[in-house]
């Protein structure tokens, strides 16, 4: 049997062959798929044609599967079956029924904002798997370009121009500080100059909260240099509640680790904004299952950081 390269049929076609198959009648074949009887006739030559042999022996009074056709008939259930799942599965990822979002983000979003987004989507689509990293910003961009990932949730950089960034959020800055310390006395914002000569604990570069941290100095025309870096926040948490300096970090870096021993004083002048946001690669669209919990992961930081 000779098939046409490029056959010319439809699922639907298929649908028309396996039912005259089955019935042996055009007329009971027209009347069960809301045809014509010339209609259906149509059908059959096309088939017919694309495959350049007969399918059915017809006389005036009945309609039998040539040997071909009944070839066909296998194939063609082959066929209707795989569109179907095909079918079903397209419809289980556009109504999040099935899939897996891949996520990056900083750590101190993924020990605050991420889990209760995580929490509330795995509750409402449990049959989507979750899969998180948790790394600072670098790396979480490199995750994304790698295609490991979906999507991050982490701080712009415009050394990563080849990525898409669509801003979700920002947070201001505040510093930590020892209890004791003479600048926890008041309650009042404390300005950047203020705290400018103190003894810094603070992440090394490329990290986000350096940068910004440096950024903060150099609107004062002053170099920031730490006396300690470290690369994880719960180690500078530790480290200032020992009173070995104080640490100008993000507001939800600071709330990762806000335990007791420690001050917090939020930081202006100037007033730093650390923007967050979604990284996605260009030209890329997301899945239903990723988009929604972009829009869950966007409500969560929003209602905690308005």
């Amino acid at each position: 049997m000779l098939i046409n390269a490029q056959p010319n049929w439809t699922p639907r076609d298929l649908d028309i062959f396996l039912v005259l198959a089955e019935t042996g009648s055009f007329r009971r074949t027209a009347a069960q798929v809301h045809l014509s009887q010339s209609a259906v006739s149509g059908v059959i030559a096309r088939l017919e044609e694309a495959l350049t042999t007969r399918l059915f022996d017809r006389t005036t009074r009945s309609v039998h599967l040539t040997a071909a056709g009944q070839v066909f008939v296998e194939q063609a259930r082959l066929l209707s079956v795989q569109t179907q799942e095909a079918l079903q599965r397209v419809q289980h990822i556009t109504q999040i029924q099935s899939g897996k979002v891949s996520l990056a983000a900083l750590p101190s979003l993924a020990a605050t904002v991420v889990p209760q987004v995580m929490a509330r989507f795995a509750q409402q689509y449990p049959d989507i798997e979750l899969q998180l990293h948790d790394t600072l910003s670098g790396p979480a961009f490199d995750l994304v370009r790698a295609g490991t990932v979906d999507f991050a949730l982490t701080a712009a950089n415009p050394d990563y121009a080849d990525l898409d960034y669509t801003p979700l959020s920002a947070d201001g800055f505040v510093l930590l500080m020892p209890l004791g310390h003479r600048l926890a006395k008041s309650q009042s914002p404390l300005n950047w100059l203020q705290v400018t000569e103190l003894t810094h604990i603070s992440m090394p570069l490329p990290t986000s909260v350096r940068q910004y941290a440096n950024a903060a100095f150099m609107e004062h025309r002053l170099a920031f240099k730490p006396r300690y870096e470290v690369e994880h926040i719960a180690t500078i948490h530790a480290m200032v509640k020992a009173g070995l300096g104080v640490a100008a970090l993000p507001e939800l870096a600071a709330a990762f680790v806000q335990q007791s021993g420690v001050a917090t004083r939020r930081l202006t002048g100037p007033d730093i904004q650390r923007p967050l946001g979604v990284v996605t690669r260009r030209n890329r669209s997301l899945s239903p299952a990723a988009q929604e919990m972009v829009r869950m992961l966007r409500q969560e930081t929003t209602a905690l950081l308005p």
